[in-house]
């Protein structure tokens, strides 16, 4: 791969992956969407044979997360060609949503039109002081195209995507923690070890229940309540006679009988 490195750490399951195009700021073309799906594939290999639990997504440097998609490369596209495209980032972006394992954006910068899409693609959000949002497509004569239109709505409201989109206008960290849109704000320098910390703190539980939380949450925000726990009370029942649950359990109920046998539990993912 080009444009992206992928990493993982053996010894707390987290892998790591890094856009690397610092001097055009990480911008994304056709080639970097393709080094990331290549870079998913790989971790979703890694995922299936439990070397990785949680991924962490970033970009090289210090400036920029994602500065956007390559306007050089989407300048001369016709009809056709930009809906193709935008379809190339939905499908990559969509499967980053439902990747079976949890995805932190450590956002580190710029993340401005598909850096602000990508990062809302992932599971959580947490960026550095100096990171800048927005959605600036409307002042190059174009929409939203990799789902901004779509995800900003759902995660700030209707009211502040449609400013944050009409108006073409850049929010700094402290706005996107107000309105929600990271969970977290931290120096650059502990923008990593913060996202490396909590990484390793999901990769630590069960990992079936967290990949059971994970799609109960994707499938059910959308659905009436009554569908909604449906869908939970078939994944809460699939947690059930794996060993995973009942060491847990096991563990839990050693704790509260005598709280010197209380052990560790190493998560199997069976």
């Amino acid at each position: 791969m080009e444009f992206v490195l992928y990493e993982v750490s053996a010894e707390t399951k987290v892998g790591t992956i890094t856009i690397n195009r610092p001097k055009a700021l990480n911008a994304l073309n056709s080639a970097v969407l393709d080094d990331l799906s290549e870079a998913f594939d790989l971790a979703e290999k890694d995922a299936a044979e439990d070397k990785v639990r949680c991924l962490i997504l970033t970009g090289a440097g210090e400036k920029s997360f994602v500065a956007g998609a390559d306007i050089g490369e989407m300048s001369t596209l016709t009809k056709e060609q930009g809906e193709a495209f935008g379809k190339k980032g939905n499908d990559l972006f969509l499967r980053i949503e439902s990747f079976p394992i949890p995805v932190i954006a450590a956002v580190n910068g710029f993340a401005l039109g598909g850096g602000n899409e990508i990062s809302m693609s992932c599971d959580i959000r947490i960026c550095s002081e100096n990171a800048v949002f927005g959605q600036p497509e409307t002042g190059l004569g174009i929409t939203p195209g990799f789902g901004g239109t779509q995800r900003l709505a759902r995660l700030v409201g209707p009211g502040m995507a449609k400013q944050m989109v009409y108006s073409a206008r850049n929010i700094k960290a402290d706005e996107a923690y107000r309105i929600g849109l990271v969970n977290a704000v931290y120096p650059l320098e502990e923008l990593i070890p913060a996202a490396q910390k909590l990484a390793a703190t999901i990769a630590s539980q069960a990992p079936i229940a967290v990949r059971a939380s994970k799609e109960a949450i994707n499938r059910g925000i959308s659905l009436p309540i009554d569908q909604a726990v449906a869908v939970e009370e078939k994944l809460f029942g699939s947690c059930f006679e794996s060993e995973d649950q009942k060491e847990g359990m096991a563990n839990f109920l050693r704790k509260k009988d005598d709280p010197k046998k209380v052990k560790h539990v190493a998560f199997q993912n069976k």
